[in-house]
């Protein structure tokens, strides 16, 4: 065979192509394609559709234009700037005092570096696409939790977005405001107009501003979030700089005492340059340690420990700036770790740098009126002015194109349906144009809400809430153990993940418990809605609630210990066994109702052997079958099985059905007759009626005809060997749901007309007295009972009828003893004794027969007798349960044995004959 037919007949996964030696003339193009092909392996990898081919040739279009410096550690950098650097500073300083400064800026650090590790465990852990987080989200934790959490996540990077253009008027009306610019005369001779409208209009202006740059593209974005890092460093080191001039200032400030009296006081700078050790100990002392007094900016409002924590954490919620833009970075999984973490290290150096400089140089009251104190001693002051437009300009403009590429992802996964259709509409050259747009104008909207500090709060919840669903995520998939959770990520384990989680909780509730409860519980309702609503629902991405389900299960089915069962804790554990799924609906729902939360499984056999076929024949069907246990909305599992016959298959379902101590006890089949069967699933009248089958779950009529009498019999036989119940069911497709459930009102007159649950514990093939305390009587009160018990089944009637004879036994003696054990086993039921003289005399003969061939003594006419006698009480029967006697071991007398049972129960309502082999119910505690 030659190496040609070999690389032609081999399927083109990713890279996978026939081998070709790299030659000088065209290494340049075979190298793109060896790249191009190891893109398309990882994809494919990844779980990638291959008919989204827009997405997967992204990369090679060059969409992906971001590195990591550009797309991750300048926008993170930028945005944990923001308003802290230049603003917050000094409110956090003069309030929180150093120590507490340096506790608060641990604690949100170690918050957000451990949901750093697990975002960085996720974005290493496969293929990250556009949306970030939220798409991190929804393909971990599914498409309801990521899609709940990534439109709150949304909407964190609007109300964040709207934070710092708030922030970023607030420092330019600082410096150039009329009333209160540092730059502008006493006199107010010139300066900005100030007032709520004018605010507004100043933030229009800064975000029609990050409209524009946005609309451009990403490329633009890095290359601009990059110069903006660079000048505000430059700004920076100024600003750092000037705190070690041979200078010094004091500012009085009008403060307010009471309605009444007002106080003038100084704040004072003094360079460490300026300065003696003294004086430097002095400052020291009084910043050390916490003095809550008032707000720098709202001299109203309430300051304490949370509050300040509210307005440091919202500062530093930039750590998603890089993730946000997965979908524009060309190594995602590279770019995101080591771009976030270098920020974070790099900014916490500066906060603690700027809040120590800060504590040793400024008092208290300077800390306290002033938020823009920098200004004045800042040997060149336009650099706190372009320091704070440009750090708060930027981290509006980083949220507002995160929360974009948020918005889009959320729309191309149809989350929730066509509501957002028009933002896909709106898609240039993977630039979401109609989702800039949109989170413009939730931007315009935040814009009203008011002051900085009250946004922060807000801001900060959302995000904490995110965070935590990160971790949790995280924590969900380590804890799972999945083989495929392998992250290149070092640093990460569940322990981060863990202290990531319990620290956003406690936090989003201590900053401001309204806002984490609303965030809670719109949360909650997202998700639910999602759940019923969203055309995402069933969208299988990989959920962390199935892999974790599948631990839990696994332990605690090894924990359920089958030696430590109990008769008190018994509960159905039920195998239907199915030939004709299209005409056994009824039945199916009945003994759905029967189980009471125990294991019910639905078993096929389908004869045949798998040598005679390419494929596994049953794969198809068994989606099939899954198709119809959610259209019936059953609780059921489903076994299926090919054997050589039918009475082998069964066999093996009834071994092999289950896991551990969850293994059926209870074996129902379908009764074996003539009966023609009507089909369900496609009869209009059916209330299981579905267009959506036509064509599926069909039955050979010929592999039906192969079983035989003595195979059906030979299977209770086997039943019972293998030690569980057995219940044979007929008539069930005469289960008419109108007649049976007074719910049904399409039809007033003859609804709930069957109200009557009838239980016969007599053995009618035998004269012999049967037994009311034996295994199978006590099992048909118990099944009967556990029907009655199901809420749809609640109002009917429950009927035991006894069989005596009237020469030999007290009638009403008989019925006492009847109704003190239904007393005793705590079964509410009426109960009637009838005399059956005339139908065991016919049993009789004179002759002693053993017990095991009694059967053999019934005959026709006493079999249309007892069914008849039967009959005549069942006008408004819904169910009834009738003794099932031990089929004969001679196989000669199965044909007869089935015919006799076809006899007693013809023309009854649905029935199910049962036959108990293990105590089921006890009247001990």
């Amino acid at each position: 065979m030659s190496g040609g037919s070999i690389g032609s007949g081999l399927p083109h996964y990713g890279a996978t192509q026939p081998f070709k030696r790299l030659s000088p003339e065209s290494s340049t193009s075979d190298m793109a394609q060896l790249v191009n092909g190891e893109r398309r392996l990882f994809r494919s990898l990844a779980g990638s559709p291959e008919s989204d081919q827009n997405a997967l040739m992204d990369d090679e279009k060059g969409v992906r234009t971001l590195g990591t410096i550009k797309g991750v550690f300048a926008p993170v950098s930028l945005s944990m700037f923001s308003a802290l650097l230049f603003l917050r500073i000094g409110y956090i300083v003069g309030n929180a005092g150093f120590l507490e400064t340096v506790l608060l800026f641990s604690i949100a650090y170690i918050i957000l570096v451990s949901t750093v590790f697990s975002i960085c465990a996720i974005a290493t852990n496969g293929a990250v696409k556009t949306g970030g987080v939220y798409f991190m989200l929804s393909r971990t934790m599914g498409p309801e939790i990521g899609g709940a959490v990534g439109a709150l996540f949304y909407f964190a990077n609007v109300v964040c977005c709207a934070l710092y253009v708030t922030a970023c008027v607030e420092g330019l009306l600082n410096s150039f405001g009329a009333e209160t610019g540092a730059f502008v005369p006493e006199d107010g001779a010139w300066g900005l107009p100030q007032g709520r409208w004018w605010n507004l209009l100043y933030c229009s202006g800064f975000n029609l501003a990050n409209l524009a740059l946005c609309l451009v593209g990403a490329e633009l974005f890095g290359k601009f979030s990059l110069g903006i890092l660079s000048l505000v460093s430059v700004c920076c080191v100024g600003v750092m700089s000037s705190f070690f001039l041979d200078h010094s200032y004091s500012i009085p400030y009008n403060i307010t005492i009471d309605q009444n009296t007002t106080q003038i006081v100084n704040g004072t700078f003094t360079g460490l340059a300026h300065s003696d050790w003294s004086s430097i100990s002095n400052r020291w002392s009084a910043n050390l340690y916490p003095n809550y007094m008032q707000d720098c900016q709202d001299n109203d409002a309430k300051v304490d420990f949370f509050t300040v924590f509210g307005v440091l954490f919202s500062g530093v919620t930039g750590i998603m700036a890089g993730a946000n833009l997965s979908g524009d970075l060309i190594s995602p999984g590279k770019s995101i770790p080591s771009g976030t973490l270098s920020a974070s290290l790099f900014t916490f150096t500066t906060f603690m740098i700027l809040s120590l400089l800060t504590a040793l140089t400024c008092d208290t009251t300077l800390l306290h009126n002033d938020c823009m104190y920098m200004v004045e001693f800042t040997f060149w002051k336009p650099f706190v002015l372009v320091g704070v437009i440009l750090a708060t300009w930027s981290a509006s403009l980083s949220n507002m194109i995160g929360g974009s590429r948020v918005l889009q992802a959320v729309a191309e996964d149809t989350m929730f349906g066509p509501f957002l259709t028009f933002i896909n509409k709106g898609t240039v050259k993977n630039n979401p144009i109609t989702a800039v747009i949109t989170t413009f104008c939730w931007a315009e909207v935040c814009f009203l809400v008011g002051g900085l500090n009250q946004i922060a709060q807000l801001c900060s919840v959302l995000f904490l809430l995110s965070y935590a669903s990160v971790n949790l995520a995280c924590l969900g998939l380590d804890l799972a153990s999945a083989p495929n959770f392998r992250p290149t990520f070092s640093y990460f384990s569940w322990h981060t993940s863990l202290v990531g989680l319990i620290g956003t909780s406690t936090m989003m509730f201590f900053i401001s418990p309204l806002f984490a409860a609303v965030s809670i519980l719109l949360c909650l309702s997202l998700i639910l809605a999602l759940n019923f609503f969203s055309p995402a629902r069933n969208a299988n991405w990989g959920s962390i609630s199935q892999a974790l389900i599948f631990h839990q299960v696994r332990k605690y089915l090894l924990l359920l210990d089958p030696r430590k069962s109990h008769v008190k804790f018994w509960r159905p554990q039920m195998l239907l066994l199915v030939s004709n799924p299209r005409s056994s609906c009824s039945l199916i729902d009945f003994v759905n109702g029967m189980k009471k939360g125990g294991l019910y499984v639905l078993g096929q056999v389908t004869v045949g052997s798998l040598a005679d076929c390419n494929t596994d024949p049953l794969a198809e069907k068994t989606v099939e079958w899954l198709s119809l246990i959610d259209h019936l909305k059953v609780k059921a599992f489903v076994e299926l099985t090919l054997a050589d016959s039918v009475r082998k298959g069964v066999e093996q379902l009834v071994r092999v059905s289950g896991i551990g101590a969850m293994k059926p006890n209870t074996i129902l089949l379908g009764f074996h007759d003539d009966t023609i069967p009507v089909d369900d699933l496609s009869s209009p009248g059916s209330p299981f009626y579905s267009n959506k089958f036509g064509g599926v779950l069909e039955v050979d009529r010929q592999q039906e005809d192969r079983m035989s009498p003595q195979a059906y019999v030979g299977i209770i036989q086997d039943t019972l060997k293998l030690h569980k119940n057995i219940g044979l069911c007929r008539h069930f497709q005469m289960l008419d749901r109108t007649e049976v459930f007074s719910s049904e009102m399409k039809f007033r007159v003859r609804a709930g007309r069957k109200k009557y649950l009838d239980v016969w514990p007599v053995d009618f093939l035998t004269s012999v007295e049967t037994d009311m305390t034996d295994n199978t009587s006590l099992f048909l009160f118990q099944l009967a009972c556990i029907v009655n018990m199901v809420p749809k089944w609640k109002k009917h009637t429950l009927r035991v009828f006894m069989c005596a004879r009237a020469a030999d036994t007290n009638v009403a003696s008989k019925e006492k003893e009847l109704q003190q054990l239904l007393e005793v086993l705590r079964i509410k039921a009426e109960t009637f004794v009838l005399v059956w003289d005339h139908l065991a005399s016919m049993l009789e003969t004179g002759e002693m027969v053993k017990d095991t061939e009694q059967f053999s003594l019934a005959s026709e006419e006493y079999l249309l007798a007892a069914n008849e006698f039967i009959r005549v009480k069942c006008a408004e029967t819904a169910v009834s349960f009738i003794y099932l006697p031990r089929p004969p071991s001679n196989t000669s007398q199965h044909q007869p044995y089935l015919s006799k049972l076809e006899l007693l129960t013809r023309g009854l309502p649905p029935t199910i004959m049962i036959h108990g082999v293990s105590p089921v119910i006890t009247t001990t505690l």
